[in-house]
This record gives structure tokens, C-alpha cells and sequence, in this order.
């Protein structure tokens, strides 16, 4: 890009970010389709913020007050797996800050209340729930006037950063999934069993694993089908510490659209060099966003889920010596990656 076009667009990406910055932050709740949960929408607005409780975190926002325009450009959030919304508000606060709006669909059988459908199975519809989220808010009445609908930015975290692999141009199976964890089970046993089980290193680990094995094998080795999902409206994309083991790699040597990345070094969920690192090494033209070093697979999400139990702490909640102080320069980072790569 040549030195003037920069100036104009850090210039334009600068008038964005002081015009909105005297919003405060709406939130209001849109119904989803039969198949899937409700969207939590976070957005610019000229009313007086308040402080609100919403399950176990306490929020500053203006609830169901009337949207105001911020820079015309939608941000749709995907969690992940067995989140909310609200966990992700922090971020989503720093986006409206800039003048997005934000759209977090809540995704059916893999979230805070209801499991049933963790992993693969959720994995296969949430791309679809994503478009359905850009499609509620440009049929709601108070959004629809206020957002270009066809130039939308996308966001996922941990199974939301595998949704937002796909959007940006990946395939993925539950074969090379059961692929992954039969080569490398006991290295990176929690992204093949999630909770449902953990290494602690006795006697009977090579029991655990000749069960999580079995279980595998049985439910995902024989679909070999490749998953795909595209929504033309979604022009830029950010992935969190991704699930990504079970990717054709090849399949993201090119994104559709740019791709940007927050790697977590200290990830004990998904670890490293079998999910974000591989994205690193497959992807042209990707973008590290944020290296967090010192941070876990749930050091991202702010405000951090309090009181979880005992397994989901030990892989969601923060290492010792992560300073939490560093995630608003990850988040300033992301808003700037949106900001650049939605611009009229």
C-alpha cells in the first residue's frame, strides 16, 4: 500500500475510534431459529449504562436501549465450547468502543447449559448458526438501518476459533480428527476427550486412554466427510486458540478472507503445536495478532468464568504469572484488525 493510502486509512480507522468512543454499550437479546439458542447483541448506544447482573458476572450496559450508528459494521462472535456470550463481553465492549456491533449466537447443545451436543456435532452446525445470527440482524428493525450487512466481521474463541477456520476457508472431518488423536492421544488427551476424562499419571492412565481410543474410533473414524461453510457477507475473520487438529491444513494454505490469530503459549486444552502453531505453518498471509506466552487456553475470555469445576479450571483458568493487565493490548490488536479489514 502505498505511504498516502496508509495515512488515509490510519486516519479514517482514527476518526472511527474517537466518534464512537462516547457511546456507551447496549445490550439486548434477538430470538434465534427453532435450531439453535438466542443471540446476545452488544452495541453502540446514547442511553446511560448501568450496572447488571447476568448469571454469575456483573456487566456495564444499557439494557434494550435504542442503537445508535457507530461505523456501520457487524461483528459476529462465536464461544466456545460450553460458553456464553458473556464471558467474551469484555472483548465485545472493546469492539463497540470502535463502533462495531456485536452479535454472539448462543449455540445449540454446546453451551454454559446444555452439552449435548459438545464437539463434533456442534461443530458441523455452528457455521450455519453464524450466518443465521447476520441474518437476524438484518432483519431487526432497530439494526437493519444501521449495519452494511455485506461487509461483516467474524470472531471465534476454542471451538469458536474452529468455526471461524471454516468461515475463513477451511474443511475439516471427524476422521482426521480421530486420525490426530490416535497419533497423538496421550500428548493432547484433552482436546480428544474434553472433560469427559483426564491423564494424572498412575496406574490407570493406559486404561483411560484404550477407552478415550476405542470411543474414538468408534464415533468418528469411519466420517470422513469434509466440513465446509461460507457466508459471502463475512469479509475478515479472527481465530482464538482454535481447535484445529481435525483441518485438512491444506485447506487454509490460502484464506478467503484475512485471517488473523491469538495464540495462547501456555495452552493445555488444545495444545500449541497441534492447533495454532499448525495454522501458523499452513497459512499464507495469516496474521499473529497476539502472542500471549504466559497465558492459557481461557486467559482470553474476560471476565473470567468463576467457580468452575475442578477439571475445566485446571485447562480454562490462568497460569501463574499471566498478568491479566496485557489483555487490553490483545484486544486493541483484534479491534485493529477489524477496523483495517472492514473499511468502506
Amino acid at each position: 500500500m502505498k505511504a498516502f493510502g496508509l495515512r488515509k486509512l490510519t486516519l479514517a480507522a482514527a476518526c472511527l475510534l474517537a466518534a464512537a468512543a462516547q457511546a456507551a454499550t447496549g445490550l439486548t437479546m434477538l430470538r434465534a431459529p427453532a435450531d439453535s439458542g438466542p443471540i446476545t447483541v452488544f452495541y453502540p448506544t446514547d442511553a446511560t449504562a448501568t450496572r447488571v447482573q447476568r448469571g454469575p458476572f456483573t456487566l456495564t450496559v444499557a439494557v434494550d436501549a435504542a442503537p445508535v450508528a457507530g461505523n456501520h459494521r457487524l461483528i459476529v462472535m462465536s464461544h466456545g465450547s460450553g460458553g456464553s456470550g458473556w464471558e467474551n463481553s469484555d472483548l465485545a465492549q472493546a469492539l463497540v468502543a470502535a463502533g462495531f456491533t456485536v452479535a454472539m449466537p448462543e449455540h445449540a447443545g454446546d453451551n454454559w447449559h446444555d452439552h449435548s451436543a459438545v464437539g463434533p456435532p456442534s461443530w458441523k452446525h455452528r457455521p450455519r448458526e453464524v450466518s443465521q445470527a447476520i441474518d437476524a440482524m438484518a432483519a431487526d428493525a432497530r439494526f437493519a438501518p444501521l449495519l452494511d450487512g455485506q461487509h461483516v466481521g467474524m470472531y471465534g474463541m476454542s471451538a469458536g476459533g474452529l468455526t471461524a477456520l471454516v468461515l475463513a476457508g477451511g474443511s475439516w472431518s471427524p476422521a482426521l480428527l480421530a486420525r490426530h488423536c490416535e497419533a497423538h492421544l496421550a500428548e493432547d488427551f484433552p482436546t480428544c476427550v474434553g472433560l469427559s476424562s483426564e491423564l494424572d499419571g498412575i496406574a490407570l492412565d493406559p486404561v483411560r486412554i484404550a477407552v478415550a481410543r476405542r470411543i474414538i474410533h468408534y464415533k468418528f473414524d469411519e466420517d470422513t466427510t469434509l466440513q465446509e461453510g461460507h457466508d459471502a457477507r463475512i469479509a475478515a475473520v479472527v481465530a482464538a486458540v482454535p481447535m484445529a487438529a481435525a483441518f485438512d491444513m491444506h485447506s487454509l494454505a490460502h484464506p478467503r478472507v484475512p485471517l488473523g490469530l491469538v495464540r495462547a503459549g501456555r495452552d493445555a486444552w488444545l495444545a500449541p503445536q497441534w492447533h495454532i502453531d499448525a495454522v501458523r505453518a499452513a497459512c499464507n498471509g495469516c496474521v499473529l495478532l497476539a502472542d500471549m506466552k504466559d497465558a492459557g487456553h481461557g486467559s482470553i475470555l474476560s471476565p473470567p468464568v468463576p467457580d468452575l469445576p475442578p477439571r475445566a479450571a485446571r485447562l480454562l483458568d490462568d497460569p501463574p504469572g499471566f498478568d491479566r493487565r496485557t489483555l487490553d493490548g490483545v484486544y486493541a490488536a483484534i479491534v485493529r484488525f477489524f477496523v483495517q479489514n472492514l473499511q468502506p
